[in-house]
């Protein structure tokens, strides 16, 4: 196989013109050793990581098709941490766009003099930029469509698929009686339709969640949705 992509998680290799397969390894973002999901450097490995991570990706990617939310997702490979998807072209060099249900993280390190820590937020979306030279810079709307990156329609999809996919994941865990903080999700344009679609995953590395006030690790939160 080709590989087209060395990232920091997954590595992304041809299979063909519509297909690509996505290897997941044990590296997580993070910084002196510590996880963060939104950091831009890998921090620390952690044996099992993308196994553990490819298969809480798989289980929400079944449930949004339940839903018709459009993803690339075809299949995975639990045992050699791979996953098929649909070819995707992503909005200019990347873009990351983070749903908030409580002010933490990037987000309380900006505004904090408007806000408490961990204050409640009403799936507050916003977009930031792949750049880890420029710390990911928050974009706004009117920003991304003068720079040709996406268009005010596809925008509008952004938002409302983020705002959709988000509740699903924050009622899943809720179930569970966890509390989804925020969760970063990427999306593409379908290589052969050109729809806007989910990529990339929707694992413990990805997102911020809590019980009781108490921080759940991606591997524990892991176990707890699909074990």
């Amino acid at each position: 196989m080709e590989l087209i992509y060395k990232g920091k998680t997954k590595d992304v290799y041809k299979l063909n013109d519509e297909h690509v397969l996505l290897k997941f390894k044990d590296d997580v973002t993070g910084e002196d050793g510590v996880f963060d999901p939104g950091a831009n450097t890998v921090g620390l490995t952690i044996k099992g990581a993308g196994q553990s991570g490819l298969r809480m990706t798989t289980f929400f990617f079944e449930k949004l098709a339940r839903f018709n939310i459009p993803t690339h997702y075809v299949e995975s490979d639990i045992e050699a941490a791979t996953m098929t998807v649909k070819s995707a072209a992503v909005f200019g060099k990347g873009l990351e766009v983070i749903c908030r249900f409580r002010a933490v993280g990037s987000f309380f390190r900006r505004y904090g003099a408007y806000c408490e820590e961990g204050q409640a937020l009403d799936s507050f979306v916003e977009v930031t930029i792949k750049d880890d030279l420029r710390n990911d810079p928050p974009i706004t709307k009117e920003a991304l469509s003068q720079l040709g990156i996406v268009t005010t329609t596809e925008y509008d999809v952004l938002v409302e698929l983020t705002k959709e996919i988000s509740n699903v994941v924050k009622e899943e865990l809720a179930a569970r009686s966890l509390e989804l903080y925020d969760i970063k999700l990427e999306f593409g344009r379908d290589s052969q339709t050109g729809e806007v679609m989910l990529i990339d995953e929707i694992s413990g590395g990805n997102m911020r969640v809590y019980q009781d006030g108490t921080y759940i690790a991606p591997m524990d939160l892991e176990e707890m949705i699909v074990l």
